[in-house]
């Protein structure tokens, strides 16, 4: 009802909220019995309301962007439809987590707080649903993907400001507990997949390296591994020891 108040006063919808008002009303209660919905219809706790920003709610409107986007990816849509599906996913991404200051966010921006109201900063710490749609995000726009059971780096969403701009050091915790530190160089990003650094590198070619631990090396002009090389990465057994991968910028 509050949402057609609100529609009532658009020119553009005024005269169907008037036509149509009874009707939306009776198949909303018809579809989810809201009448008998009693757990927080009536009460909010100090933490919520219809004033609050519910985290958890935007970071899945995040997912569902991201996964529009890669469908449409996969279908073949026009440019101008993925471009706009990224751009609407960045705008989006805009507003959560690390983008977020502290002075703003009211709390530490990266922690899963649920709700925000209006003037009171971060309210509810814990380990909300908001954590796995950012886990699953950043997964997106890394490109990272398992399609038959072989591991894929298509990173199109990946933006040119993610890359060093001047050489730092990775540090890291490897497959059998150690602590490791990778010197990188201007224009690649790292991290790391079930504890495997992977480190991309922006090229005209798609191509990967695979560095294993008893000093071989493979390298694969494309931008995904076979299943062996996979399957120990995901067994977490140390034989992998790095994975470089040049990334179209």
């Amino acid at each position: 009802a509050k949402v057609l108040d609100i529609l009532a006063q658009e020119n553009d919808y005024a005269k169907l909220v008037t036509d149509e008002r009874d009707f939306i009303l009776d198949l909303f209660e018809q579809t989810f019995n809201h009448r008998a919905f009693t757990g927080r219809s009536g009460t909010f706790f100090a933490y919520e309301g219809l004033g609050s920003i519910y985290w958890h709610m935007v970071s899945k409107l995040l997912l569902a962007t991201q996964e529009c986007y890669q469908q449409a990816l996969a279908d073949g849509k026009p440019t101008a439809v993925t471009t706009a599906l990224a751009d609407a996913y960045y705008d989006i991404r805009q507003g959560i987590g690390f983008n977020k200051t502290p002075a703003v966010y009211g709390a530490f921006p990266t922690d899963p707080y649920s709700h925000t109201p209006i003037g009171r900063g971060a309210q509810q710490p814990g380990m909300t649903g908001q954590v796995k749609e950012e886990i699953l995000t950043r997964w997106g726009e890394l490109g990272v993907s398992v399609q038959d059971g072989t591991l894929r780096f298509e990173p199109t969403m990946l933006h040119n400001d993610e890359f060093l701009t001047e050489p730092s050091e990775f540090t890291y915790v490897d497959a059998s507990g150690t602590t490791q530190t990778i010197q990188l160089s201007a224009g690649s990003l790292a991290f790391t997949y079930c504890q495997t650094p992977v480190i991309y590198t922006q090229d005209e070619q798609a191509a990967i390296e695979i560095l294993f631990a008893d000093g071989r090396c493979e390298t694969s002009a494309s931008n995904q591994l076979d299943k062996t090389i996979s399957q120990h990465i995901f067994d977490r057994n140390g034989q992998i020891q790095l994975v470089r991968v040049n990334v179209k910028s």
